[in-house]
């Protein structure tokens, strides 16, 4: 069976909103605000979690967002996104314009469960805090990747959002991300 791992670039505080400032949030573009080093620190670790990916997986805002850049854009990083399957959950798409990517109709409860039986290894969210949310709150989720950005925003968009219960979670792993960045690892802790 599939594992769906969340993996965000979030403010200290939980943010997620913005990181390139293409919104017009007011604390967007947060992304570019650290160290070259630290990017490219972060682009490597980025890069090797793709390898080890099966499938991406979006919400309809997020996809959009990805495939209206990473189709334009060349090196190993750019092929891999390019080439491996990818699946969007929207009920107002009627097609998809980068390759290998399917729609995924209907409930989206029922949906990602059928994906995570397709598969053996990792399936990736990227962005997508509503989808997040909506995963979340139905245990669809195995792993939360945080790389965790030296900002405290105060407002925006959060990974974590309200939900009807307490989520367990196990941390997996922690370090560091070139000096800036701390990357952290948690499996929902479904003995707890």
């Amino acid at each position: 069976m599939g594992r769906i791992v969340v993996s965000e670039n979030v403010s200290l505080d939980g943010v997620i909103q913005d990181p390139n400032g293409d919104e017009g949030y007011i604390h967007g573009g947060w992304f570019a605000q650290i160290a070259d080093a630290d990017r490219e620190a972060w682009a490597e670790a980025a890069f090797e979690e793709a390898l080890n990916a099966q499938a991406l997986l979006f919400g309809r805002r997020s996809y959009q967002f990805f495939a209206a850049l990473w189709p334009f854009r060349s090196g190993q990083f750019a092929e891999r996104l390019n080439n491996m399957p990818k699946y969007v959950v929207s009920s107002t798409l009627s097609n998809c314009e980068w390759n290998n990517s399917t729609i995924l109709k209907g409930n989206v409860v029922t949906a990602v469960s059928d994906l995570k039986r397709e598969f053996s290894g990792d399936i990736v969210v990227y962005a997508s805090f509503k989808l997040v949310h909506t995963l979340i709150e139905h245990d669809l989720i195995d792993e939360f990747r945080m790389t965790i950005y030296p900002f405290v925003l105060g407002t925006g968009e959060r990974l974590f959002d309200e939900t009807s219960d307490k989520k367990p979670l196990r941390l997996l792993d922690s370090r560091t991300i070139g000096a800036g960045l701390a990357h952290l690892a948690y499996e929902l802790a479904r003995d707890a």
